[in-house]
């Protein structure tokens, strides 16, 4: 179910947090299910129990899932929209700080999207 990427920069915890957004906006996670247990989701993939139990520690945070003790963690009722534009800020607000201007990231958008905007006359 998971594929992580143990060579990337992106940490595997923050690796396993994006596929659970992406599943539950993609309908493959809904409300009420259970995901795999840390023990299993770490095992299945190799990785430390402690990695897994802060990727559902700060997706917990975020109100994505909630923990129910002995029983499991669950998907939580989210906002798609809500958490896409926290998505989206996430990354905005780095590259502001960063000095790069709105402009620039428009312009970044548009060549990645492959859209070009032409003003009206």
């Amino acid at each position: 179910m998971f594929l992580l990427n143990l060579q990337s920069k992106i940490p595997i915890y923050e690796q396993i947090q994006a596929q659970i957004i992406r599943f539950i906006e993609a309908g493959v996670l809904n409300p009420g299910d259970r995901l795999p247990s840390v023990r299993q989701l770490a095992q299945d993939n190799g990785i430390n129990p402690n990695t897994v139990a802060k990727a559902y520690a700060e997706l917990e945070k975020a109100g994505a899932v909630y923990n129910l003790p002995k029983k499991g963690v669950y998907v939580a009722e989210i906002d798609i929209q809500s958490s896409r534009q926290q998505q989206i800020r996430s990354v905005l607000l780095p590259l502001k700080e960063s000095g790069i201007t709105k402009d620039e990231i428009i312009l970044a958008a548009e060549t990645i999207y492959g859209e070009t905007s032409y003003a009206e006359d």
